[in-house]
């Protein structure tokens, strides 16, 4: 290659590198089914979010599908009063060892107009979660995910998108849009930032999922959420107050998301906004970005860092070993 070649080469690549990537779509997703992925620390209160939001929506008169992407496999326990669902990996595994095909009454449920199933996981220590949703996907490929007439199809995942399995929705436009459940609390806004990292670095690969907004749950009105979906660009979609009412119900496993219920208007609101909101380009915060949403004397942000010495290492003793680097004297 000359070297005019390599200039010429090394200019397009330039040129083609400063392109923006399309701008996130502000119209109403087009496909007749919305793919709604939903992330968020563990034990923030997705499951709780997701039963109650697909009760809801049936109860429009939606066609809803909850996929629990989690490898605790407890999305649809709510729904189903406490009851575990019989995971795709699990009944696929037996099902192969006796020579049967799993059909879709075996690993999909109904309750009042829901449809749920779960993916499951490996058991603890013998494999990976993340492959266990790539493995899931693909069987729920083979039953005819893409052929199923639902308005809606709402996904259940970890917010530990650093592994590869549980971003597949945002790395393979598997889904229109992301909605992250936080609260008023460090770890999970931590989680949900990494989320808006995600979704930002895939639109600069070409990908198309944007944020659509965040539930924000146990909400204790600090505003450490809401300081945060705000520099992030991004709506609150719904508030979940700290009830003592609605932590007891859910922890009977009750559905409170009931029209004609005390707390229906909260989850109709929610259904609405979910449906409604747009896909949305997030900016992520840096560390020190959500650091400062939370008081000093809550994060330890005054304290400073403290270079170590191998003084240090060693207990405070040092033994000076000589150098094997090699010095020639120069002419």
């Amino acid at each position: 290659m000359n070297v005019q070649t390599k200039h010429s080469l090394h200019d397009q690549l330039r040129a083609e590198a400063s392109i923006e990537p399309d701008p996130v779509p502000t119209a109403a997703p087009k496909k007749e089914t919305q793919v709604i992925a939903i992330y968020g620390k563990g034990g923030i209160g997705k499951s709780f979010t997701l039963a109650n939001l697909s009760y809801m929506m049936a109860q429009q008169g939606k066609r809803v599908l909850l996929i629990g992407c989690d490898p605790k496999s407890d999305t649809t326990s709510l729904l189903f009063g406490g009851r575990a669902c019989p995971t795709i990996i699990e009944t696929s595994a037996r099902k192969k060892a006796a020579g049967d095909e799993v059909k879709i009454g075996d690993v999909c449920f109904k309750r009042d107009g829901v449809f749920a199933m779960e993916l499951g996981g490996p058991e603890v220590g013998r494999g990976c979660g993340g492959r266990g949703i790539i493995h899931g996907f693909e069987l729920l490929e083979k039953l005819g995910f893409h052929e199923w007439g639902f308005d809606y199809v709402l996904l259940d995942f970890l917010g530990d998108v650093v592994c590869g399995g549980f971003g597949l929705p945002i790395a393979r436009d598997m889904c229109q849009k992301v909605i992250v459940v936080g609260s008023n609390d460090l770890q999970s806004l931590y989680v949900a930032n990494n989320v808006c990292s995600a979704v930002e670095y895939f639109r600069k690969l070409g990908g198309n999922v944007g944020v659509a907004g965040m539930v924000i749950n146990k909400d204790d009105g600090t505003g450490e959420a809401r300081a945060f979906a705000e520099r992030a660009g991004i709506p609150v979609l719904a508030s979940v107050p700290a009830h003592e009412d609605i932590r007891r119900k859910s922890a009977n496993y009750q559905i409170i998301g009931r029209p004609g219920t005390e707390w229906a208007p909260l989850f109709e609101l929610l259904a609405t906004n979910v449906a409604e909101a747009p896909p949305m380009r997030p900016t992520p915060l840096t560390q020190d970005g959500l650091l400062g949403l939370f008081a000093s004397d809550t994060v330890g942000r005054d304290v400073k860092l403290e270079p170590a010495s191998q003084e240090d290492m060693r207990g405070g003793v040092t033994v000076e070993k000589p150098s094997l680097e090699v010095v020639y004297d120069t002419v």
